[in-house]
């Protein structure tokens, strides 16, 4: 492990690779250079066959350097570090203090790589082996580093910031919602957070002092000093845990304001006059447990609709009442002729 200095004060853990990691991904990378190159040669032999022979070593040089030199310098500065070789093995180029290469150093490594696997690789070999992070000449000169980025659980876990106490925040509960966390800088936000992760790994000495460190310098900017009897490192991770809890409300009420927003656009009555729309053949049937959604009874406004005309109406006749003479409806017996 390499351990950089930053300029908050804060040590660094890089997992660098060693010399056999690298050279299994060098052992790659010129696999797929070298198959590049071929095809190249070969597509230009085809394509430029009438020429004399100096214009085609001129052309097979030309090529040769673009795979030797330019490719591998595009791919590193296009991939941020990260060759087929190294995507494989889980490395990556990185700058000396931990930052992602630019156009620059990987030129720089792949001149200077010329010189390093030109010999057999020997140069590559010896340097590496006698740098205490692994770097060979064109690292070196490149000011670069090949780190690993596929870590194991362990290993992970180890930038893990330890949580704070439940006592210590009920404690400083009121003092830490009052806080203006406006002033702190996101570079001693991200240093305090390296601290804590690697404090484990620090002498006693060296963290309480880089936490005294951090803690006035924190302080200053809140305008809360650490509470007397209080460790500056404890200080620190209850200022994180806070800072943690308010973007936590924050992303929380922003993400209920958008769903907020869309259920009463959802839920948002129809305009004034419209006909509600009817349930076309493939809309979803009301489950049978569900209970029945009451709704107030629709007033049609306007008139009613006159018939349509040349409509029959078909309706059943009346039937009219058959008189009957007077002395049967009274009741009588015989009545005579007149």
């Amino acid at each position: 492990m390499s351990e950089l200095v930053t300029g908050e004060a804060v040590v660094l853990g890089l997992r660098t690779a060693r010399l056999p990691s690298r050279a299994l991904a060098r052992l790659l990378d010129w696999v797929v250079y070298t198959v590049a190159y071929f095809i190249l040669a070969i597509g230009l032999l085809m394509g430029l066959s009438d020429l004399e022979d100096a214009a085609q070593m001129a052309f097979m040089i030309a090529v040769f350097v673009f795979c030797t030199v330019l490719l591998p310098t595009l791919v590193e500065t296009l991939s941020q570090g990260r060759s087929l070789g190294k995507i494989a093995l889980g490395l990556r180029v990185v700058r000396a203090d931990g930052g992602p290469i630019r156009f620059r150093h990987a030129l720089v490594r792949g001149l200077v790589g010329v010189i390093d696997f030109g010999l057999l690789a020997m140069p590559a070999v010896l340097s590496s082996l006698f740098s205490a992070e692994g770097r060979r000449l064109g690292d070196i000169f490149g000011g670069t580093m090949v780190i690993r980025e596929r870590l194991p659980q362990g290993a992970r876990d180890q930038g893990a910031v330890p949580p704070v106490p439940l006592q210590v925040m009920h404690a400083l509960g009121a003092d830490l919602v009052a806080l203006d966390l406006s002033a702190v800088p996101d570079g001693l936000w991200l240093s305090a957070r390296q601290v804590l992760s690697r404090m484990h790994e620090l002498d006693e000495p060296v963290a309480a002092a880089l936490g005294d460190r951090m803690a006035a310098d924190m302080a200053q900017r809140t305008g809360w000093p650490v509470p007397a009897g209080l460790p500056s490192l404890v200080y620190l991770g209850a200022v994180l845990m806070e800072r943690q809890r308010r973007e936590w409300e924050r992303a929380s009420a922003a993400a209920y304001t958008a769903y907020s927003a869309q259920l009463a656009q959802q839920q948002q009555p129809a305009p004034y006059g419209a006909v509600p729309a009817q349930p076309g053949p493939t809309a979803a049937p009301v489950p049978a447990q569900a209970a029945p959604v009451q709704t107030a009874p629709v007033r049609q406004l306007g008139y009613p609709q006159a018939p349509q005309p040349g409509a029959v109406v078909l309706a059943k006749p009346v039937e009219q009442p058959v008189e009957q003479p007077a002395a049967e409806a009274a009741g009588g017996g015989f009545a005579p002729p007149a």
